[in-house]
């Protein structure tokens, strides 16, 4: 039996297991990840579920948390970025926790830590970003997605979310974790532009630029930072509630962060504009909402853990594209560019802005 025949197996049997046997099954669209999902269809004609299908060994392990630096770097690049491996029990902890701050993430049905399958709520396809290509006023959107940061940043997360006789930990995205996703950039940028790779002179340089950036984003890591926070991942239920309104999906890789790291997730989305006025707004509008923050402090670590957002996804999409075969990334490739640019242009990042324009990186076609 092969291996896809034997992953079939496993599935047909938790199915099975979960009373859902005879459920039709569709494929739904799948992500940047090495996760599945099928929209299942009971039988008995009740309300469509959705099937989970993360293989443990798809990738490399989650960083346990007391590693050391050396042993994440030996585990991998999960470890060392803080990823969750597309962990269902990482989904699952994560799931019942923001449910049990009123918030709209998907019912756990049935769950199988060892095979990597689970079934969940099925919240529909209506995401903001259906909404918005749609032209729906993305005002009431993005407020209310604000507000619900706003109640999740009220009180500090637990160390560890409880799941399946244990426990799933909420690690701190730290230093060596920031400092990973910058590293893409300059593992895939330059040699996908054509552009030489840096000196090591320039990543000394590079270094030491993004160095005290990344040491303000752990020193800052104290609310519950669902890591992938946009148009994307987000839905729209008009029929619940206040905040219940917002249904949440892919949050599994979540860890305890900077507070401003959703907010760049949501209002610097890779995949569409988000109107400069707008993000603007919605800033003015979180800040609102802390007055236990410094807003200039706050302003500026914002922009710094934004370019270097930018600068990781644009060596992510850079990777996706030659070494997994997925062109239709370099569709957001100009967005990014311009957005790292911007960034750039904030009081405090001048030395940055100085390196990329030595190397000729942001402006280089892609």
């Amino acid at each position: 039996m092969s291996a896809a025949e034997q992953r079939e197996a496993a599935i047909r049997d938790f199915l099975a297991t979960a009373r859902l046997g005879d459920a039709r099954r569709t494929p739904l669209a799948g992500d940047a990840s090495t996760r599945a999902y099928e929209r299942l269809q009971p039988a008995d004609g009740g309300a469509p579920l959705i099937l989970m299908n993360a293989a443990p060994s798809a990738e490399s392990p989650p960083c346990g948390p007391h590693a050391t630096p050396a042993e994440r770097a030996a585990a991998g690049y999960n470890a060392l970025a803080r990823l969750a491996a597309s962990r269902v029990d990482a989904f699952a902890a994560t799931a019942d926790y923001l449910r049990g701050r009123g918030l709209s993430a998907p019912a756990i049905l049935a769950l199988d830590v060892a095979q990597g399958l689970a079934v969940v709520e099925d919240l529909g396809d209506d995401l903001f970003a259906k909404r918005l290509e749609a032209g729906d006023d993305p005002l009431p959107l993005y407020q209310t997605a604000i507000d619900l940061l706003l109640h999740l940043h009220a009180e500090p997360p637990p160390a560890a979310l409880p799941v399946a006789g244990g426990n799933w930990p909420l690690l701190t995205y730290d230093d060596l974790a920031l400092k990973t996703g910058a590293q893409i950039y300059l593992d895939w940028w330059p040699a996908f532009t054509g552009a030489s790779a840096p000196s090591a002179d320039a990543v000394v340089d590079w270094e030491a630029l993004w160095s005290p950036i990344r040491a303000r984003g752990e020193a800052g890591a104290k609310v519950f930072t669902h890591r992938d926070y946009h148009a994307e991942n987000l839905l729209w239920l008009p029929q619940r509630s206040g905040l219940g309104r917002v249904g949440l999906l892919d949050f599994q890789d979540c860890v305890r962060g900077h507070p401003a790291w959703d907010l760049l997730s949501l209002l610097q989305d890779a995949r569409r504009d988000v109107a400069v006025e707008l993000e603007a707004e919605m800033i003015d509008r979180y800040l609102a909402g802390r007055p236990d923050l410094d807003p200039e402090a706050f302003r500026q670590d914002y922009a710094g853990l934004a370019a270097l957002n930018n600068s990781r996804i644009l060596g992510i999409f850079a990777r996706l594209i030659t070494r997994d075969g997925k062109p239709r990334y370099r569709t957001f490739l100009p967005r990014m560019r311009r957005l790292l640019a911007r960034n750039l242009e904030a009081p405090g990042l001048e030395g940055l802005k100085a390196w990329f324009a030595a190397h000729g990186h942001v402006g280089a076609d892609g």
